[in-house]
Order: structure tokens, then sequence, then C-alpha cells
């Protein structure tokens, strides 16, 4: 076999370990953790059914996939870190470190492309990686309220932090912020957050 394809399989093999990186939500049996892969698939699902739900009309879906399936590979090594309760510089590091090891098991144009993808994602200044941010963080909220019980709050997250987070898919589609909106609202009247929204 040549070293090519030796490489390929090393690669492949390696995304195995993804499979045993648990997320904090939950499946919708609820009974067991989401774990990154199953994540990885179901958002790049959604890149195909929302492609038409976005601002953006000439943009790369091809490429808005390829991030969605390898964004969270660095978690191989780096693991699941709480978008609310993480320290950013620190994770950028080991997420840094990760992606050039698990990418660099490949050949050098798979892993060229692969850790600029991966940083394109992360920066978000392109059309393609706001759509794939958009997603990535749309898949949490529908999942959330359904994947738990009532009043099973997880880390006690605020509404206020909630939509911080993730205001910013209003700016590219008006029709999943709506989806996002409502999700939330969702979690709401299950008690799975806390609504510190002004009641004067």
């Amino acid at each position: 076999m040549n070293k090519d394809l030796e490489q390929k399989i090393l690669f492949i093999t390696e995304l195995e370990k993804l499979k045993l990186v648990l997320r904090t939500n939950k499946t919708i049996d609820k009974k067991r953790a989401e774990n990154s892969a199953e994540h990885s698939w179901h958002i790049a699902l959604m890149a195909l059914i929302f492609k038409d739900n976005f601002i953006y009309k000439n943009y790369d879906l091809f490429k808005v996939i390829k991030m969605l399936l390898i964004h969270d590979v660095v978690e191989i090594d780096a693991g699941d870190t709480n978008l609310y309760r993480r320290n950013v510089e620190e994770t950028r590091s080991k997420e840094d470190q990760a992606a050039k090891r698990i990418f660099g098991l490949l050949p050098k144009e798979f892993c060229d492309e692969f850790y600029q993808l991966w940083i394109e994602f992360d920066e978000r200044k392109t059309d393609e990686s706001m759509i794939a941010n958009a997603i990535d963080n749309l898949q949490p909220l529908i999942n959330h309220p359904l994947s738990r019980d009532e009043n099973e709050r997880v880390l006690d997250i605020k509404y206020s932090e909630i939509v911080n987070k993730k205001k910013f898919i209003k700016d590219i589609s008006e029709d999943l912020w709506e989806v996002a909106k409502r999700y939330i609202e969702y979690g709401i009247q299950k008690g799975l957050y806390i609504d510190d929204r002004d009641k004067s």
C-alpha cells in the first residue's frame, strides 16, 4: 500500500475516536450523551436542508458541509467545551495543537485544506463560515429542550447568555433566527434556562 493511502487510512481510523467524545446535550431518548460525531453528521445534513434559508445565494454549499464535518475533529484531543463556560484563549490553543496533529496525519494536500477550513470556520469572516457557524449554533438549541426533562438545568445558563451567543444568526437568516427564538422560548418554558428578561 502506498504512503498516500496509508495516511488517509490512518486519519480515518483516528476519526473513530470522535464517537467517544461526549457533549453536554443528550440524545432524544434522554438515555445518554450525544457524541461529537453524531453532532457533526446532524449539522452537515442541516446544511443541505436549510441551504435556501440564508441571505447568501451564491455560496459554496460543499465548502460549508466540509467545514461542519471537520470543525469538531479537534475534540479528539481537546475535548468538547461548553460554549457558555469556556476559557476562549486556552481552548483555542489546545484546539490549534489538535488540528495540526490530527490533520497532519493526512497527505499534505488534505492537511493544508482541512487546517485552512478549520481556521476559516473559527474566524467567521466568509459567507460559508457564517452559515456553518449558524447551523452549528442552532442544532443544540433544537436538541436541548427535546432531550431534557422539565427543570433539568445545565450550568444555570441564562436567557441573556443564549441570545448574546446566538443573535448573529439573525444577520444571515431571519428564518433560522425565528426557529432559534422558538426553541429558546421552549427551553425557558421547560425550566431549562434562567429567564433573566426584564419583566417591568
